[in-house]
């Protein structure tokens, strides 16, 4: 009877140990070193164009310790320089199982398409990788808050690692949430994922479209200086409306002034 319990126990360790290796990659997934050789990288004439993001998500999907790889297609993808650098067509292409398993993270977003709400940009950019058939440059980390929904997640402040400067010039539209705290927040880009006949034409008519939580406030503005978004300490803070379209904090260390 002993040796019956005795072989059942070793048995069931056994299986726990097959069950590790088989079931591991699946629940852990370390983040590539793209960020190791970074070199800067300024792109000019942004207001309007297209881009895409794809972030693999690495991390451990116990915890839920996830770290989101963004990878942008800025410059690239762009042969006839069109500014667009993220052609629907190659966008529509992209299987995410394949990126999935070729990343080997434990799962792909597509972020995309987009346009830029900036006239500039300045990032550190790390390796360029072919998701795909479509090229995109490492350019942060982005830590995912537990319970955090994506799409689903509209107005939460979330944080991520990054030392981009971005900046509207003078003359130029800003697009701007007011919080309940008084912070601003400053559109750098529409989203076309949720809702991709949403024009860029037509956002200085936004807000009829946005079901703004109790406090918050929009305007749309022409800037009469140059506004510049910087990072503080290397961190910087977005958030989303619930039409998908992303904003950076402004104001104090993260820009150059609060519009």
């Amino acid at each position: 009877m002993k040796l019956n319990t005795k072989l059942t126990l070793i048995g069931i360790a056994s299986l726990l140990v097959v069950s590790y290796f088989v079931f591991y990659p699946k629940i852990i997934a370390d983040p590539p070193k793209d960020d190791l050789n970074v070199k800067p990288l300024r792109a000019e004439n942004l207001m309007g164009t297209q881009y895409t993001e794809i972030l693999p998500v690495w991390g451990n999907a116990i915890t839920k310790n996830l770290v989101a790889g963004v990878y942008n297609t800025l410059t690239l993808n762009n042969p006839d320089q069109t500014g667009n650098t993220s052609p629907d067509h190659m966008v529509a292409k992209i299987n995410l199982k394949k990126v999935k398993k070729e990343t080997q993270a434990l799962e792909v977003i597509l972020n995309g398409p987009r346009i830029w709400t900036v006239d500039w940009i300045e990032v550190n950019s790390g390796e360029i990788r072919d998701f795909d058939g479509l090229d995109a440059y490492w350019v942060m980390w982005f830590y995912i808050p537990k319970g955090f929904k994506g799409s689903e997640s509209p107005y939460q402040r979330m944080e991520g690692n990054r030392d981009t400067h971005m900046g509207i010039k003078k003359g130029s539209p800003a697009i701007i949430l007011d919080d309940p705290e008084g912070v601003s927040w400053v559109m750098k880009s529409m989203s076309r994922v949720q809702h991709p006949d949403q024009k860029f034409s037509e956002l200085k008519d936004l807000a009829s479209k946005l079901n703004l939580p109790q406090g918050w406030k929009w305007r749309h503005i022409v800037l009469d200086r140059e506004l510049i978004f910087q990072p503080d300490n290397g961190k910087a803070w977005i958030t989303q409306d619930d039409m998908g379209n992303t904003y950076d904090r402004v104001g104090g260390n993260f820009s150059n002034y609060k519009p």
